[in-house]
Formats: C-alpha cells, sequence, structure tokens
C-alpha cells in the first residue's frame, strides 16, 4: 500500500457540503460533515415523517437506516480522497433498538485500508445519543476521478 496524502479540511468541509446539496440527502433531511480527519458524521435532523414505519409507525424504518449506513459508509472513502470514486461493495447491519425521536445521527470511521478495498464500521444513535445501530461495509476504490472534482454530488 502506498502512503496517501490526507485531504485538507477545506477538501472535506467541500466534499461534505456538495454532497449534502444532493437531491437524495435533500429528500432525507440528511447532512454530511467531518467533525475531524478520522470521520464522517451524517445528521438527520429533523427525522422525515416519510422515514417514519417501523415498530409501528413511531421508529425510523429498517430500509432508511440501511440507506443512511450506505451513506455514512459511503463516504468514508473521502477521508482518504475526495476527489476519487469508490462503490459499496458489501453491507453488514445490525439493529439493536428501534430508532425514535425527531433526531438521528450516524458516525463512521475506516477500519483498514489497502489498494483496491476499504474496510469501514458505522453506528447510527438516536436523539438521547443511544447506539441504536451497527454497520460494517467493504468499498471498492478507484482511481477515476469524479467530473467535479471534489464528490459525487456534482458531477
Amino acid at each position: 500500500m502506498t502512503a496517501r496524502q490526507k485531504p485538507t479540511p477545506e477538501q472535506l468541509t467541500r466534499y461534505a457540503e456538495q454532497f449534502s446539496a444532493s437531491l437524495t440527502l435533500r429528500h432525507f433531511g440528511a447532512r454530511v460533515s467531518f467533525p475531524d480527519a478520522e470521520t464522517v458524521l451524517i445528521t438527520v435532523d429533523p427525522v422525515q415523517p416519510a422515514l417514519l414505519g417501523g415498530m409501528g409507525m413511531d421508529a425510523v424504518n429498517g430500509g432508511a437506516l440501511a440507506a443512511v449506513f450506505d451513506v455514512a459508509i459511503g463516504c468514508t472513502p473521502a477521508l482518504l480522497d475526495p476527489s476519487t470514486r469508490s462503490a459499496t461493495v458489501q453491507l453488514s447491519m445490525s439493529f439493536q433498538r428501534a430508532v425514535r425521536g425527531t433526531r438521528l445521527t450516524a458516525k463512521a470511521k475506516i477500519v483498514r485500508a489497502g489498494d483496491t478495498l476499504l474496510f469501514s464500521e458505522a453506528r447510527i444513535y438516536d436523539a438521547q445519543g443511544v447506539e441504536c445501530a451497527s454497520c460494517q461495509g467493504v468499498l471498492r476504490l478507484s482511481r477515476q476521478k469524479w467530473a467535479s472534482g471534489v464528490s459525487p454530488a456534482v458531477n
């Protein structure tokens, strides 16, 4: 594995802003941020009524949580290089408790990075900060640049 130069905070901020502007994330009410050089943070605030459906319609639907996990895990390659493409090839999720409340957050980190594969993990927390679900994922890294040169949100 070759040494990588970490992206600057400005590059990560630009990536997060552009990715958060995507139609999908706006529909979910989700925002991407990088609170530090090793963490992806997804915030859904407020939780949209369309995301509810589990546990008697007052908890976030598992499919919506899977989408949040895919975004969180899918943004971890930006921690290495926000200008190159990647694709999620595997997600393994575990739901421990219902996600209720008006806000949820997901935090993702890289576990291990190779030349072509990235292994990441994420956790989802409810409005009280209680961990409700966890996920492990594998991503295929590409050397192909995004057309925008910044993020997948703007091609």
